[in-house]
């Protein structure tokens, strides 16, 4: 993925939410030709020349210090997710000096497995570009048949925009599709350079006016705790608690737990879907990434 552009609209869209009365700026005279500040008030707020800002705004991040991004994400009012994705995609000079390595395979450690199986609640492994790596029975039961799906399909992203049975599970669709484009824009900061991400993000683009129309968003989000609505098929309404935790050893991988409250209606539906399904965990056919590119 082209790294100026993504710098170029990540920057464009965070100064078009902010007013220049929310900046702490005096009103300008006259009409805006566009929403939020201006490239001279974005570089005004920050202490650089507007000349630097441009260059910045243009991708252009060459031996661009880290002191600089600090000062334009506190400009641009970005929260602590945000910010990091500015140090991710602008490569600061220090970063620069670590060589890149191509990224190596994941693989889902045996005591992760065991981990999965010994849990009563739905959970799964997420890997790089939102890869479903493992699931416990509950967890595919939840989300429909994870382990029935290929295993080029068990991406998160796929299911949600290209998966007719995701619009149907989640009461608020929009709100979780946002979510999971977030999650991936998040990743794309990291690893733009990822053949298999290009892939996934032309093959969504390609299938989906929504993925396209939340895609230019150019939101971020890091998933750490929320609560999903959804409307199971067979046991109905579901109410549930998740906390997303990183895995030790590779920092692309997420443990996600899902929860309901005790004794709730939550609780007794996912007792019920339990005794229905014997579905044992997902596991890769290889100790490697389950995601294979299209042939």
């Amino acid at each position: 993925m082209d790294r100026s552009a993504e710098i170029r609209e990540f920057l464009r869209t965070r100064r078009a939410r902010i007013t220049p009365e929310q900046a702490g700026l005096a009103p300008h005279p006259g009409a805006r030709r566009v929403p939020g500040l201006r490239r001279e008030e974005v570089a005004q707020l920050a202490g650089v020349s507007v000349d630097y800002y441009v260059r910045l705004e243009r991708g252009r991040t060459q031996n661009v210090s880290e002191t600089v991004l600090d000062a334009v994400a506190l400009a641009l009012q970005l929260d602590e997710t945000e910010r990091a994705h500015l140090f991710d995609l602008a490569q600061p000079t220090a970063a620069r000096t670590r060589s890149k390595r191509p990224l190596s395979p994941q693989r889902v450690r045996p005591v992760l497995y065991r981990a999965l199986d010994a849990l009563a609640v739905p959970a799964m492994v997420l890997g790089r570009r939102m890869d479903i790596l493992a699931a416990n029975r509950l967890g595919s039961a939840v989300f429909t048949d994870l382990q029935a799906r290929p295993h080029r399909d068990r991406n998160f992203a796929r299911y949600v925009f290209l998966d007719e049975a995701a619009h149907s599970l989640y009461t608020d669709w929009e709100k979780a599709a946002g979510d999971c484009v977030a999650t991936l824009r998040l990743y794309t900061g990291r690893h733009s350079d990822d053949p298999q991400l290009t892939e996934l993000i032309g093959e969504l683009s390609l299938h989906s006016d929504a993925f396209r129309r939340m895609w230019a968003d150019h939101d971020v989000l890091a998933h750490t705790t929320g609560t999903k609505h959804l409307h199971h098929p067979l046991v109905g309404d579901l109410t549930l608690d998740y906390v997303a935790l990183s895995v030790e050893g590779d920092p692309d991988q997420t443990l996600i737990v899902l929860t309901p409250e005790p004794a709730s209606p939550s609780a007794e539906a996912l007792g019920i879907l339990a005794s229905w399904t014997g579905t044992p965990t997902i596991r890769p056919h290889a100790p490697e990434e389950t995601h294979t590119p299209a042939s």
